[in-house]
């Protein structure tokens, strides 16, 4: 049975990187926490001092929807008038 997946969790996080230099390929992993859904991607994990420290990375959509949130969108309503009432012409 396929399941529809809104958010991806994981406690750590692999790193694979080629060598600019030997072309030879490095993997590590890493205690990062990581979350994803359509709006963004988060890794989260600590600083040398123990603290949190997190990046954020938008998708378009995600930038979107903090620009509606902020008041800094467009002008309009992308629902076509959902919640609104229109006036009607005779």
């Amino acid at each position: 049975m396929d399941e529809e997946l809104f958010e991806i969790v994981a406690d750590s996080v692999t790193v694979e990187v080629t060598d600019k230099a030997t072309g030879k390929v490095f993997r590590r992993e890493l205690p990062i926490d990581y979350f994803e859904n359509a709006n963004f991607l988060r890794l989260s994990g600590e600083n040398l001092d123990g603290s949190l420290s997190q990046l954020v990375f938008y998708t378009h959509r995600g930038i979107q929807r903090v620009k509606d949130i902020t008041g800094k969108g467009p002008d309009h309503d992308r629902c076509g008038g959902h919640g609104h009432s229109h006036e009607h012409e005779e």
